[in-house]
This record gives C-alpha cells, structure tokens and sequence, in this order.
C-alpha cells in the first residue's frame, strides 16, 4: 500500500471524517541527465550565492518575494506555516454542486482519498454513497505543501476522488490569449455533413485503446542508439484544408467513417455468431453424451429385468419337481 501525501479530515456540517490522500495518476516519461555536448560530463545544478559564489546549504534557504524596486520581503516556513491555522489538517466542505455544472478546464490534478482507519469507514462510506446517488461534488478547500487548493470531492465506484482546481482568476481569457475567434457558424450543408462525421465516428470511451506513442517512439530510439543503430522516423505534416474542398472532403470522411463502423460491427456480429455456434455445438454434444448414457443405463434395465424373471421361473419349475417326486413316494 501506497503512503499517504497528506492526511487530515473532510468536514461537512458536524461531521467530520478522517482520511488519507494519494496519488491516482502518473506520467510515463523517460528520464534524461543533462550533459555537456561532445563529451561524457554531467551538468550539474548548484544553489549559489550569486554574491560570493559560494553553495548554500538547503536548511540556510529562505523565501523571499519581489516586491519592486530591487526590494525583497524575506518569509520564513514558520511564518508561511502559521497563517494557516488548522487549514493543513481539513478539508473544509463549504457546499455541494452538481457534477455536470463544473467545466472540466477548472480541474488540475485527481488524487484519491481513503480511510484513515477502520473505525471510520462506515462515515466515509456514507459519504461516498450519499455523493453518487445525488451525482454531487463536494467543493472545499485545504493547504498543502503550504499552497492552498481549491477542490471537487467526488464519488467514483468505491472511492473517494480529490480533484484538484483552479480558482476563477486563474482560468485566462480565450480572447485575450488567442485574440478573434471566428463567429457562429450557419446552418448550412456544411455544418449538417460535419454532425454527420461527428455521429459516424462516434463511440465508447474505452481509455486502454490510447497509448502514448510519443514515449514508446522515444524508448525506440534510446534501444536502437544503444545498439550503435541509426533510426529515422518519418511522419507527414497535414495541411489545412482549403475552404473549397471542404464539403468533399466532408463527405469523403463520413463515408469512410460509416464503412469503418459496418466492418467493425460485422466483424462483432461474426464474433458472436461464432461463440454462439460453439455454444451451442458444446450443448448438442453435452446432451448427446446425456441422451447416450440415458438410452446405456434404459438398456442395462432392460437386460437385468430379463435375468429376474428367469431366474424365478426356474425356481418354481424345480419346486414342482420336487413335489410330484414326493408324491410318488407316498
């Protein structure tokens, strides 16, 4: 099991339940050194006074936040730690929101929470169902590695998630980053054939369908340059497509689309006609095999009711013997 990063309580109401965060994602990166080029040598990063060019040791390094002018307002961890009291240990639930209100650009990194101990499970659990069967988020806040977060606490099957998020005044305008934004399109053909391609390449989200290629490629490249190997990868820049050729090329990808769509379900359909078939030859031979020991086990009667009968004929025919033999006698 996992270590928790961070331990506190999620507090709603009067009720307060003691957990414990972890991480519920991570990157695939390769991970590279920095060295000098044409050579074997490490680069190396120091913490420098760039007054004395001396290197500082961590414990001695304090924050310091420019504040103009050359002038820097010098904070200490301590300080940092005390402006926040009693918010590093909870997780404060000021209200509950519906999850479909929330614009996923607002969520940043996803985190589980779990119980801290045994004790209180029934109190997590109650509070996990009560968010899936309403499909609400808890909104709270809390400090973390002295950083305050703003958060959405949500149900997923059987554990609590912890997304966290950006406030409002971190979200930057689209039209002051990407300048003009085209206007509505219209109603025309061309949007029609576009929701036709939207439909023809819709499907399930099924996240093990996408890899990261990029890092596998990059695994490549490392394996065969250790091999002493030279490898070129070659791929095709798109271009855009001119506003002339639009509609062709519109029409061309719902075509292909549709006809990826039939040959993938035909391929299902014959999938689950074979399994069916096989199905049911297992249960034509399993009732074969039944129907042949019924019709053994019928006959074995039938053979061993004969014998008896017989068997008691004979008897009788003897015992009539011997009476008539005694009769003479007398």
């Amino acid at each position: 099991m996992a270590r928790a990063i961070w331990s506190g309580y999620i507090n709603f109401g009067l009720v307060s339940v003691p957990v414990g965060l972890y991480s519920a994602t991570e990157e695939h990166e390769l991970d590279f050194h920095q060295f000098q080029q044409g050579t074997s040598d490490r680069i190396r990063y120091k913490r420098v006074n760039e007054r004395t060019g001396r290197e500082v040791d961590y414990d001695k390094i304090v924050k310091g936040h420019d504040v103009g002018g050359g002038e820097y307002v010098i904070v200490e961890q301590e300080e940092l730690a005390d402006i926040a009291p009693g918010k590093s240990r909870s997780l404060e639930i000021s209200t509950f929101v519906d999850l479909d209100e929330i614009d996923p650009i607002h969520f940043e990194k996803s985190y589980y929470l779990a119980p801290s101990d045994s004790e209180n499970a029934s109190s997590y659990a109650l509070l996990r169902d009560a968010l899936a069967k309403t499909n609400r988020a808890g909104i709270a806040t809390f400090v973390m590695r002295s950083k305050e977060y703003l958060a959405a606490i949500r149900a997923d099957g059987k554990v609590l998630v912890l997304e966290t998020m950006f406030f409002a005044d971190e979200i930057r305008d689209p039209a002051k980053e990407v300048g003009s934004l085209p206007a509505k399109s219209g109603a025309g053909k061309q949007l029609s054939m576009a929701v036709d391609l939207i439909e023809a390449m819709s499907g399930t989200w099924r996240p093990t369908e996408y890899k990261d290629s990029y890092t596998e490629r990059v695994k490549k490249l490392v394996e065969t340059k250790r091999k002493g190997q030279e490898v070129v990868f070659t791929e095709e820049e798109p271009e855009a497509t001119p506003r002339s050729d639009l509609v062709s090329a519109l029409r061309a990808s719902v075509e292909a689309a549709r006809a990826r769509r039939a040959g993938t379900a035909k391929k299902a359909a014959t999938k689950k006609s074979t399994t069916k078939k096989t199905a049911a030859a297992k249960k034509t031979a399993a009732n074969k095999s039944a129907a042949k020991k019924t019709t053994q086990k019928t006959t074995a009667k039938k053979a061993a009711a004969k014998k008896t009968p017989a068997k008691k004929t004979t008897a009788k025919k003897t015992t009539a013997k011997k009476t008539s033999a005694k009769k003479k006698a007398a």
